[in-house]
């Protein structure tokens, strides 16, 4: 009997998934509150230039130390026993500022003492937004980028920001 020849053919091999891995900037030095800060930074914000996210982190740092709950001369105390001065992390200082923090987390159920509602807040503030552009852009300075931060926070006292701004470009790495 003359049989059909059928050449083995092995059976379907499933291709393994195709995984993007996406590099962004990490500080494996900083805090978890750091590390938090960079990544909603990049994620939500689309900032993904290194001295602009430096020089954002540098500020912070010398506004609150990434402390949330601290009330402008150190007290550690919710959003609501802050009486006066700047509050959280960026030491919302004005009334609207510091009430618009407040009117936020109420809008979209997040604490104004927490780290989280605090981002979340920050990076939807119109101040924030109005600078955003020049935090979005690629290859200023770091002297550029405080004139941006000096118009998005309005510090008064220039203090440490700088020098921590540069510890940050140290600390962050590309991966």
């Amino acid at each position: 009997m003359l049989g059909f020849f059928s050449p083995s053919v092995p059976p379907a091999v499933a291709e393994p998934p195709v995984v993007v891995i996406q590099k962004s900037w990490k500080c494996p030095e900083c805090t978890t509150e750091e590390k938090y800060v960079l990544a909603i930074l990049q994620e939500k914000s689309n900032i993904n230039d290194k001295y602009a996210l430096a020089t954002i982190m540098g500020n912070i740092q010398q506004e609150s130390m990434f402390k949330s709950n601290i009330c402008e001369g150190g007290a550690r105390v919710p959003y609501e026993k802050c009486y006066s001065g700047g509050y959280g992390l960026i030491q919302w200082t004005t009334s609207g500022r510091y009430y618009g923090l407040g009117s936020f987390c109420k809008k979209y159920d997040c604490d104004p003492s927490s780290l989280k509602g605090q981002v979340h807040y920050m990076i939807n503030e119109p101040q924030f937004l109005h600078v955003l552009q020049h935090f979005q852009g690629r290859g200023r300075t770091v002297d550029q980028y405080m004139n941006s931060a000096y118009r998005w926070l309005g510090w008064g006292i220039h203090g440490n920001r700088t020098r921590y701004t540069y510890n940050y470009l140290n600390k962050l790495i590309w991966i």
